[in-house]
């Protein structure tokens, strides 16, 4: 059996992994990172980026199909489309390609030593790992666990067949007739739709009362009516319970207890993710847990000595950037630096149509804390460039202390909206107060006008409504 050593070791080179493989390989530490597949993890191969790629690619069939039909608000007319699925499925792997490879290059030119294969823990300090050549022992003096997330399997929807997870829904070579999704998460509702615009027959079931529950539902009002418009029949309060015996389609039980069948030629489960601590062998690992999560503190500590944990393995939000900022965190840690987690926000987005940006408290959130506040409201309908892109249904939202005007959070519906996060972000990170943002010249014509017009708006000194 081969054996190495080395001063940092990190499982998984998935967004977090990766991130703090290169930071602590800059820094001048000896790393070393295994991972069984490519590069990137979940995000860049088999989640954010494919799925983005495949969103973009609906839009673009969706614009000539209207165009198509006669119906493009800008007097475009084309013959009618066809989409090769497969094409495009080939043009998202060039893509994921490309940047699997740009990370690879990355940690070979900050000296990281990669290992291709599956690691196990033996204990605390020593990982064997299953290589294509054999065994290969790796000893550590610190361990950084950054094994990722898994879609969550329903028993009686188990993944195989016409069962399919966002991984495989991802890997479509054709377009199915009729797709059954089940959740309407962010997930969920992004492939559903994009699906739609490829000309699939979609419906949503969702056992809650409404869609996208961890968004308040005036963000989520204006994706309920594109959905509505693109022909999306979602049923909301209703569970799936299987497929039907005959197949070909989902049955679903409502609250009622009543049962009805979806014509579903594929299934898409979409009803989260879970930590992957199977298979690892980190019980041999005395680590506290919180729920299924590893527990860490603020500087991505286990309850053991040497070992840390970042991304989806410690809980939610299991979003790739909170990751990568853990990571770049861990690293410098273990070089010796003092630093420790202090973030205001982290940028949730959805990729639905339209897309929905929320950072730092709601309204709601804001209220149930006991706090007096100002909120601010400006509707895309009166922004310019929104309305030259079709985005007029939705609003930019700005959320402040009342006694300061201080801004606590910031939320936004709209086409394109994912670009203005980092703003966002970067005001709440930064102490930034009403009069800052309403003091600071936005330029026209662009979307970021309305979160001026917003803080205005909270100011009272709204200028354009």
């Amino acid at each position: 059996m081969k054996e190495i050593s080395c001063k940092l070791l990190v499982v998984g080179a998935g967004p977090g992994g990766y991130v703090c493989a290169i930071r602590a390989g800059q820094l001048g530490v000896d790393t070393v990172i295994v991972e069984a597949k490519k590069p990137g993890g979940t995000c860049l191969t088999i989640g954010c980026i494919p799925s983005k790629a495949l969103i973009h690619a609906a839009e673009e069939f969706e614009a000539a199909r209207l165009a198509a039909a006669g119906k493009s608000a800008v007097g475009i007319t084309l013959a009618e489309p066809a989409i090769d699925l497969a094409k495009t499925m080939a043009w998202k792997d060039r893509i994921v390609g490309r940047l699997t490879t740009g990370v690879s290059g990355l940690l070979k030119k900050a000296n990281v030593k990669s290992i291709h294969g599956h690691a196990r823990f033996r204990d605390g300090k020593t990982v064997e790992v299953e290589t294509e050549t054999g065994t290969q022992l790796v000893r550590a003096e610190t361990v950084v666990i950054a094994t990722g997330s898994v879609a969550v399997e329903l028993p009686h929807l188990p993944f195989g067949g016409a069962v399919i997870s966002s991984t495989e829904a991802l890997s479509l070579t054709a377009v199915p007739e009729s797709l059954a999704v089940v959740g309407a998460g962010y997930i969920g509702l992004e492939l559903g739709t994009a699906f739609a615009k490829l000309g699939s027959r979609v419906t949503v079931v969702e056992a809650m009362d409404r869609i996208l529950p961890l968004y308040d539902a005036e963000l989520s009002r204006p994706v309920a009516k594109r959905l509505a418009a693109l022909g999306v029949d979602v049923i909301l309060g209703a569970k799936a319970s299987g497929l039907a015996s005959k197949g070909g389609a989902l049955v679903v039980e409502a609250a009622d207890g009543a049962t009805r069948e979806i014509a579903a030629e594929k299934v898409l489960v979409a009803v989260g993710r879970r930590p992957a601590v199977q298979g690892w062998g980190l019980e041999e690992l005395d680590l506290d847990r919180a729920g299924p999560f590893i527990r860490i503190d603020d500087r991505c500590r286990t309850s053991m000595r040497g070992v840390y944990a970042i991304g989806d393995v410690t809980g939610e939000p299991m979003l790739a950037h909170r990751a990568m900022t853990q990571g770049e965190m861990v690293a410098e840690i273990v070089a010796g630096n003092r630093r420790s987690w202090d973030k205001r926000c982290i940028p949730a987005v959805c990729f639905t149509d339209p897309e929905i940006v929320s950072v730092g408290l709601s309204p709601d959130e804001a209220k149930a804390g006991g706090r007096e506040i100002r909120v601010g409201q400006f509707p895309f309908s009166a922004n310019g460039r929104a309305m030259t892109r079709h985005g007029e249904d939705g609003f930019v939202r700005v959320v402040a202390r009342a006694d300061s005007n201080l801004v606590i959070g910031i939320q936004a519906v709209g086409q394109g909206v994912s670009e203005l996060s980092a703003g966002f972000a970067l005001a709440i990170e930064m102490g930034a107060r009403l009069e800052d943002i309403a003091g600071t010249i936005h330029a026209h014509p662009t979307l970021g006008e309305a979160v001026q017009e917003a803080a205005l708006k909270a100011l009272g000194q709204a200028l354009h409504i």
